[in-house]
């Protein structure tokens, strides 16, 4: 059933969060989002909540080194699952044309329906081939004993990069162990994920993806030594650091003004 975005007033508070979780509703009835994929939406709104739903300065970082990154990979791939499909499925592929980096699907939780009905929500949006489907070549990951191990053999499987979208951190672990940099993109800090991969952009999917794009086109124009100047002064533990300080200064300043996250 198609979302009434008349049903939210322009004036609700939590307007923008209740449009995204009918997103992700739509994508669950039309097999795209899986079930897991509802609950862990709400845990990384909560911690969007903990950054005052912004973009912070140590994200903007992360996204600069990232794309720094993708431009100097020699064969970079974004993994696209659920979620990603169905809240970015345009800002990803434009992102993909743009690197350029092809689209592979991976799943945790997979059905033959999912990913055709991925690969289709990925092709409406543009993308002229999706690697990771069925009828693709594929091999196994050592170390990964869950539908992840199954990776495209001309996509992830060559990859030297690799962007993984939102909490992972099995395949994250597993792709480090085989020496591939991870980008991802996890609100929260904490996660596996997050301390595994090389570059961690703690932000919200809906709003990293246009700053990637932004980036792209800032970018283009600078050089391979440019490019790595950036990457080289980067430093992964250090925003981690800096995102859970801001966090954390966050809250002890709404509680000495009195003030309280209101959660809906």
């Amino acid at each position: 059933m198609k979302f009434d975005k008349s049903l939210i007033p322009d004036s609700h508070p939590r307007k923008k969060s209740l449009e995204i979780r009918e997103k992700l509703i739509d994508g669950f009835e039309r097999n795209i989002v899986a079930t897991a994929g509802l609950f862990a939406h709400g845990r990384g709104e909560a911690f969007d909540y903990l950054i005052g739903e912004k973009t912070t300065d140590f994200a903007l970082d992360s996204c600069h080194a990232a794309i720094a990154m993708l431009l100097l990979a020699k064969h970079p791939v974004i993994s696209v699952n659920g979620n990603v499909a169905a809240l970015v499925p345009n800002e990803v592929v434009q992102l993909g044309k743009l690197i350029p980096a092809p689209l592979e699907i991976n799943l945790f939780y997979y059905r033959k329906e999912r990913e055709d009905a991925i690969k289709n929500a990925l092709l409406s949006a543009g993308a002229t081939e999706v690697y990771g489907v069925s009828g693709r070549p594929l091999v196994e990951l050592p170390g990964l004993e869950s539908w992840r191990r199954r990776v495209d053999s001309e996509g992830i499987a060559k990859a030297d990069v690799v962007v993984v979208p939102l909490e992972d951190g099995d395949r994250t672990e597993a792709l480090k162990k085989l020496g591939k940099k991870v980008i991802t993109i996890d609100l929260n800090p904490m996660s596996r994920t997050a301390q595994w991969a090389d570059i961690t952009i703690v932000d919200n999917l809906i709003r990293v993806m246009p700053n990637l794009i932004s980036i792209v086109h800032e970018f283009k124009n600078k050089t391979p030594d440019e490019l790595k100047q950036i990457l080289g002064n980067y430093n992964n533990s250090k925003i981690l650091s800096r995102a859970l300080s801001y966090m954390s200064k966050r809250l002890q300043e709404l509680s000495k003004k009195g003030q309280f996250i209101k959660m809906e």
